[in-house]
């Protein structure tokens, strides 16, 4: 029996803006509760929940001042024992996302450790004593650019921060800071939750003699979506530590301990590292990099190139995933644009339904929604505060699902929404796509069930990966079940020698786009998947 997280459906939700029941124009967990019925009608297995912690909300959550609550806005801990009760009724699994390399300079953490240096939690967080001439420790740089030190008078000491200055890091080194953030996952467990998402699970350590980072060359340093400072410095130092694995098993064997539990990270930085930090006997169950949410090519050298790495690596459970709350929508990212595409939409949803790996949804991706617009006077996040124009940082992604075209804010909220509403979301609601039997939606739908009919499809290797500069093409397979996966990820026509049999099945749930087969040539037309049975 294989574990239930290989090869799931994960759907992420932004609770902020899922749905809102209150009326305050935040989305709220009896918001969730409400949509669960379309959830498990989507057919996906879990539900992955950006953080609902208490939090001062500077980096709307990822910024936790209470790991063992839940936050008012959200409904507090009864609406998450309420919601984690009817998901599991449905059969609908619930991942916590957990934010353990750093806190909120508000956490009770933190605020007895810049006391002094000699109290019980002084070296919780990572302070060090200026330079001689008062500067910073080292070089070391926020990923949101500046300084990864601020100055706390109070201590006479920096402090380090990967992030925003108000998200102090944690000293995982120290024992009892370690024992703590597993006693956060511990609670959790004993709660029911089915497994996390752990946020930049690459940066759990770092230097213990604080050594500078080594700077990237000039020439190789490039654009890096909404933050250009990652680029500046190799991050060996400040993170993604060898030694970080450490951290991780001692993780995996907590959630281990619990049975058929899920525990994947997020790992943002040097992807190289990967295999280390994830693996059948080691580190987490699964993890995944930027690899295909930065790049904004959708190109088939993309997928085998990295395939070809995600393959050497003995043992590992690749994730699969083009979308998250942190970049810009697929069909944005990839079609250069803030409308509708319903074509690159079913093609993005059937290549990553037809990799190998445990895929990550995230929520409106079953609809193809572009990024909605934001104006400056309308920018929430602080990365688009600070990279305005450069920048709209991460609100266009994060704007609220559109439920109902024809209801006020589209029927996420009866007040003010806290991102506004995007107008190219109408056509594109819920409601609206139900009607619609060619819609994103339908195909999506349909899609998952494609796939979860097909065990090549779910558990299967990936095999024979090829590309061209048009075509990308691979089987999956398992014991004698093959399938073929042929994809034209470009806007024109393209002819493909077949290397099968011409009347192979057909999968048509996970195809879109326009294929055919003549004689020993399978056309494909623009933005096309073919996937058949072999």
């Amino acid at each position: 029996m294989h574990p239930w997280w290989r090869g799931a459906v994960v759907y992420q939700i932004y609770p902020r803006s899922f749905r809102d029941t209150n009326g305050d124009g935040v989305g709220d967990l009896a918001g969730i509760e409400s949509k669960l019925d379309y959830l498990q009608g989507l057919g996906v297995d879990a539900l992955w929940l950006s953080p609902v912690h208490p939090s001062p909300n500077i980096d709307f959550g990822y910024d936790v001042a209470d790991f063992n609550g839940v936050a008012v806005e959200f409904g507090g801990m009864p609406a998450f024992d309420r919601l984690i009760e009817k998901a599991h009724k449905r059969g609908l699994k619930i991942i916590l996302d957990e934010v353990l390399s750093h806190t909120s300079d508000q956490h009770p953490w933190f605020l007895e450790s810049l006391k002094s240096r000699d109290n019980p939690k002084a070296d919780w967080y990572v302070w060090a004593d200026p330079r001689e001439d008062g500067t910073a420790p080292n070089n070391w740089l926020s990923v949101f650019g500046g300084p990864a030190w601020s100055y706390h008078p109070v201590r006479r000491q920096y402090y380090f921060h990967k992030f925003f200055k108000q998200q102090p890091k944690l000293n995982l080194r120290n024992p009892d800071a370690l024992q703590a953030a597993l006693d956060v996952l511990k609670f959790w467990l004993d709660r029911g939750v089915d497994g996390f998402r752990l946020d930049v699970a690459n940066s759990f350590l770092h230097d213990d003699q604080l050594r500078d980072n080594p700077p990237v060359p000039m020439a190789e340093r490039t654009a890096h979506h909404w933050a250009h400072a990652p680029n500046l410095q190799r991050r060996i130092r400040d993170s993604n530590l060898s030694e970080n694995r450490t951290v991780l098993d001692r993780i995996r064997a907590l959630v281990d301990s619990y049975g058929d539990r899920f525990v994947f990270g997020e790992f943002s930085e040097e992807p190289r590292l990967l295999g280390e930090f994830a693996g059948a006997n080691h580190g987490l169950h699964t993890g995944y990099t930027f690899t295909f949410l930065e790049d904004r090519q959708f190109k088939p050298k993309i997928f085998v190139d990295y395939y070809g790495f995600l393959n050497s690596i003995d043992g590992l459970w690749p994730c699969v995933t083009f979308s998250n709350h942190d970049v810009p929508r697929p069909v944005t990212r990839y079609g250069r644009t803030m409308e509708a595409d319903s074509a690159l939409a079913k093609l993005e949803l059937s290549l990553a339904l037809c990799l190998k790996g445990t895929v990550l949804l995230y929520q409106g991706e079953e609809l193809g929604l572009p990024d909605g617009p934001i104006e400056r006077d309308q920018i929430s996040d602080p990365v688009g505060q600070l990279y305005f124009p450069y920048s709209k940082g991460r609100d266009p992604c994060r704007t609220p699902m559109p439920w109902e075209a024809d209801a006020a804010n589209l029927g996420f909220t009866t007040g003010r929404p806290w991102l506004p509403i995007a107008p190219a979301h109408r056509a594109l609601s819920v409601d609206a796509q139900e009607r619609e039997a060619q819609s994103v939606l339908h195909f999506a739908r349909g899609a998952i069930a494609g796939r979860k009919k097909y065990p090549a499809l779910v558990l299967g290797d990936l095999q024979h990966l090829r590309s061209t500069n048009q075509v990308l093409s691979f089987e999956r397979t398992l014991d004698a079940q093959r399938i073929v996966c042929v994809f034209n990820l470009t806007r024109e026509p393209v002819d493909v020698e077949i290397t099968w049999p011409g009347n192979a099945q057909r999968l048509s749930a996970l195809e879109c786009g326009g294929a055919r087969i003549e004689g020993a040539t399978l056309r494909l037309e623009p933005l096309s998947a073919y996937v058949a049975l072999i």
